[in-house]
């Protein structure tokens, strides 16, 4: 039997909160427990119903959704959280608290009902135990057909920087997120990446190699990853590690 999820939305817009309405009651194994129009009021609206689920937007005046988030997750037994924004440009910052999932409106029937699989699966094997926090990221959300998907961290061969944009690079395949290449250098662990140029940083398993170029220019071989140009800033670093 379906486990019924009690549900709290929390949306400073009267009319996302009544299209999440309309959703949730569209959904099998969701009880909508109250609706909150700021931070504040969800924060005690949390501590009164203690629902199992709270979808939450993040761009709210004064106590945002981020905050809301990291205030639940300090709580002994917290509910799910899933972000429901109209940006991506908080995927990064999504990681710092405990969020099983982050949709992007217009949400459809379909994604919304694969974010309550995973809050149903993040239920039973975690049941909303909080995982232990980490100064670097493990994974991310990116942007993919109008929808959030998560990739793991340790799939990344190569990052690039894009103005003020990092893109991802997954085997043959890539995506966008709004960063710079110096924040997230900040937040990505140096034992599994690391900065070889300016605007790029590579997995370091994914070494294949060095060429010299005989000019006193070096690359890193990433095998089907490319071969790419280190900057002179990086080189010492990079050799340090291929005779470590």
């Amino acid at each position: 039997m379906m486990q019924t999820l009690r549900t709290l939305i929390v949306d400073d817009e009267p009319l996302a909160i009544e299209r999440l309405q309309i959703l949730t009651g569209q959904q099998e194994g969701i009880a909508l427990v109250g609706t909150a129009s700021d931070g504040a009021s969800a924060l005690r609206m949390v501590d009164a119903l203690a629902p199992d689920l709270v979808l939450c937007d993040i761009a709210m005046p004064d106590l945002n959704g981020l905050e809301v988030a990291a205030a639940i997750e300090s709580l002994d037994n917290p509910p799910a959280v899933i972000f429901v924004t109209a940006f991506d440009r908080y995927a990064v910052a999504a990681f710092d608290v405990a969020a099983v999932d982050y949709l992007l409106k217009p949400v459809s029937p379909d994604r919304l009902a694969r974010a309550l699989s995973r809050v149903r699966e993040w239920r039973a094997t975690d049941r909303g135990q909080t995982k232990q926090k980490s100064k670097w990221i493990n994974e991310f959300w990116v942007q993919n057909r109008g929808e959030m998907l998560r990739i793991d961290a340790a799939q990344v061969d190569l990052i690039e920087a894009e103005r003020d944009y990092m893109r991802l690079h997954v085997g043959a395949r890539s995506w966008l997120i709004h960063q710079t290449i110096k924040s997230l250098e900040a937040r990505m662990n140096p034992d599994q990446f690391m900065r070889i140029h300016r605007s790029k940083m590579i997995r370091r398993e994914g070494i294949v190699g060095l060429k010299h170029h005989g000019d006193g220019a070096w690359s890193v071989d990433l095998g089907e990853g490319g071969v790419h140009r280190i900057g002179r800033t990086y080189l010492h670093d990079v050799k340090a590690i291929m005779h470590a």
